[in-house]
């Protein structure tokens, strides 16, 4: 009788294997690496080390660190989960809990902010939500260019909002708060832009 090779005949299961290598997997595993050390921590070599297989391995998928991070950019942005968002509610609804998502994202991965901020999320989903949101506001009213620009300005808004708590010291804004200040400033944008309509 033919038995798995993994079978050891003691009657306990087989140890659970490690998924096949992917784009999405390779980029989660940077980015836990990320989260747990800092970005100034990581390296290839340790990324290899925790997934299990030679450095080089990754390069067969990214080709280099830098399309690596532009992957973990789109694993942040995929958390978004743009889907979900109030698109049949007004054009607000939208920005706003757009705007929270992502703030809520970023500040839960502070230390890979920095990667998110200065790399370019091409993905097909951000591409799609971008253009989606653009299409709202010029239904609500806002001129071709304006829509653009309001996109960019609450995304920028938003990304150096979490940016600058990602670089606080402890201690260093202990009287100020966060999600006060950014409720703050989103509400004073969305209350300057509704002039646009």
């Amino acid at each position: 009788m033919k038995t798995d090779k993994h079978d050891t005949g003691s009657g306990q299961a087989s140890p659970p294997h490690r998924p096949a290598l992917s784009r999405s997997y390779i980029a989660a595993a940077a980015l836990a690496l990320i989260d747990a050390n800092g970005l100034r921590a990581f390296s290839m070599r340790k990324l290899g080390a925790g997934l299990g297989v030679d450095p080089m391995a990754a390069y067969r998928y990214f080709k280099d660190q830098e399309a690596l991070f532009d992957g973990v950019a789109e694993l942040l942005f995929d958390e978004l989960d743009v889907d979900s968002l109030p698109w049949d509610g007004t054009w607000r609804a939208v920005a706003e809990g757009y705007c929270r998502r992502l703030r809520d994202t970023l500040v839960g991965h502070p230390h890979a902010v920095a990667v998110f901020a200065t790399h370019p999320v091409r993905s097909r989903a951000a591409a799609d939500a971008s253009a989606r949101l653009t299409e709202r506001l010029r239904a609500a009213g806002f001129g071709s260019a304006h829509a653009g620009h309001v996109v960019r300005c609450l995304r920028e808004f938003t990304v150096g909002h979490a940016l600058s708590l990602a670089v606080l010291r402890p201690g260093g804004e202990a009287a100020d708060n966060p999600a006060e200040q950014f409720e703050t400033g989103l509400t004073a944008m969305l209350d300057g832009f509704e002039r646009l309509t």
